[in-house]
């Protein structure tokens, strides 16, 4: 008596034979590769961009912070309105040609600043600061040859000049101020003011 016959049956694991995937199969394989190559991608690609784009922005940060410290004369530009008060330096606002320079050591604090204004604006940053006209001495460079050589200042002896310098007690800074009045209607302003912490 033959045996009965039973229907085709898969091979078992232990015999060496596996199923062959359908195309759904493999369309879901496919899938969770991409799927996995974009949380790689994530994982990994967005925090290296990151990283780039912060260290560039540190070191555009940390150059702009160099040339500020190692600026080696006076540059064109205001200085901060926090600067001008803790320097007690008023400059007026419809000033130009305004320059600065500030300078630290363990010592002493300067800020030096420069600008053109009108004689109006003269008057009104003279009384600002405690002082007038009348008080400038006539002739008279106040500002030291160290402070004009580190501010890159220097002084023609065909210029008309006016000096004074104000004196205060720590912690509030002194300054010394000289004034270019060879052009009366555009004076010239230069101010070096100096704290000592």
């Amino acid at each position: 008596m033959n045996p009965p016959t039973l229907p085709h049956q898969a091979s078992a694991p232990d015999e060496g034979g596996s199923p062959q995937p359908t195309p759904e199969d493999r369309r879901h394989v496919v899938k969770r590769r991409w799927i996995t190559a974009i949380i790689i991608v994530l994982l990994i690609g967005v925090p290296a961009g990151y990283l780039a784009i912060s260290t560039q922005q540190s070191r555009e940060s940390g150059r702009d912070k160099a040339a500020k410290v190692g600026a080696s004369t006076v540059r064109p530009g205001w200085p901060s309105r926090v600067q001008r008060s803790i320097y007690e330096v008023p400059i007026p606002a419809k000033a130009w040609k305004v320059g600065f320079l500030e300078t630290n050591n363990w010592r002493t604090s300067r800020l030096f600043t420069q600008f053109a204004v009108t004689p109006a604006d003269l008057d009104g940053f003279l009384a600002s600061v405690g002082t007038s006209r009348a008080e400038l001495a006539a002739g008279a460079v106040t500002i030291s040859p160290h402070d004009s050589e580190v501010a890159g200042w220097s002084w023609s002896p065909h210029a008309t000049w006016y000096g004074t310098s104000l004196e205060q007690d720590d912690p509030r800074p002194s300054r010394d101020i000289t004034v270019d009045l060879t052009d009366p209607e555009h004076p010239k302003v230069y101010v070096v003011s100096t704290t000592t912490p």
